[in-house]
């Protein structure tokens, strides 16, 4: 029976440490057609000279400069020839039959562009784990969440790119990642995209990954708060109708304004700052943004996306204490 060639690819600067203690775990993977990369983002350690002596098998692609994970997949990816991408972070352990149930789950039907397994905390292995758990959801006001405590296969609105399984022609007629992201939300956007061409995104719970998170950039980071505000900020912009957009990007700019008092209230002052420096950074950028949107809205076929929450999860969680997934519905 034809296996379809997957293709792993890691992205990855300097740490390569994360390489020694992970990499091993993928290459005991037991998918028979499986090929190993890593796409090195210009690293200044000892990352090219490990690969070489220790997992000569590994392909490298070498980037002239740090592209971040957008523009570092974007470009490494032009030199990959493969059925299906993995586009996993590397500090991701494996286990040994993680490749197999969700190109299974993709092979039966083509217009499933991109999976994720589940998610679990590497340092907490019986525990859903922050970046992606068992699927990832969008509120009406364009927040994204996860799922917690699902088992089944099941239609989500975006995938993580911690693990991003993803049929490498759709990738391409996407046009990828959005290199202006950098880092943070890409994923989110890309997935968005990929259901208004009329893909399906699903999360495959019978695969499972253990994640360690932060192991680029620390969730305590403030470079990492201004990413996210940023680029939130930028996909809702490129993505939403116009009947909307008029309306959510106020109350979204309120609402972070909100969040950057909160930061400040709690002695985070950089993180706070770092809000204001992603409106900024949107607001004084916008024709940017505007031409963006315009090949954006050239792709859509449909505005009939899945994996959505007609309610405010801030408003679920901060007003109605709600903690679980399953008290939404």
């Amino acid at each position: 029976m034809h296996q379809p060639k997957v293709a792993a690819v890691i992205i990855h600067w300097n740490r390569c440490k994360l390489l020694e203690q992970f990499l091993p775990f993928l290459m005991a993977s037991t998918y028979p057609n499986l090929e190993v990369y890593v796409a090195d983002n210009a690293s200044t350690d000892d990352t090219i000279p490990f690969l070489e002596a220790h997992h000569p098998s590994v392909k490298i692609i070498r980037l002239d400069k740090n592209y971040g994970y957008a523009g570092g997949y974007n470009e490494a990816l032009k030199h990959v020839k493969a059925d299906y991408y993995v586009l996993i972070n590397n500090d991701i352990e494996v286990t040994p039959g993680w490749v197999e149930p969700v190109i299974a789950e993709m092979q039966k039907d083509s217009t499933i562009a991109a999976c994720q397994p589940k998610l679990l905390q590497y340092h907490h292995k019986d525990m859903f784990e922050y970046a992606g758990a068992a699927g990832g959801m969008m509120d009406s006001l364009g927040y994204v969440f996860c799922r917690h405590q699902y088992q089944e296969t099941t239609e989500i609105f975006w995938a993580s790119g911690a693990c991003l399984f993803i049929r490498a022609e759709a990738f391409h007629e996407v046009g990828g990642f959005d290199k202006h992201f950098f880092a943070h939300m890409e994923e989110v956007d890309m997935c968005w995209r990929l259901q208004q061409r009329g893909y399906r995104i699903m999360a495959v719970p019978t695969s499972e990954v253990y994640h360690v998170g932060g192991g680029t950039l620390s969730k305590q980071s403030p470079q990492k708060t201004y990413l996210n505000f940023k680029n939130s900020l930028c996909m809702l912009f490129k993505n939403l109708p116009v009947s909307k957009l008029i309306w959510l990007i106020p109350i979204r700019s309120c609402l972070d304004l909100l969040s950057s008092i909160f930061f400040l209230m709690n002695g985070l002052p950089l993180h706070s700052w770092a809000i204001h420096r992603a409106h900024a950074d949107f607001f004084f950028n916008l024709g940017k943004w505007i031409s963006l949107r315009k090949e954006a809205q050239l792709q859509i076929k449909t505005y009939d996306l899945k994996g959505t929450f007609s309610g405010s999860i801030v408003y679920q969680h901060f007003v109605k204490k709600v903690r679980y997934y399953s008290e939404l519905f």
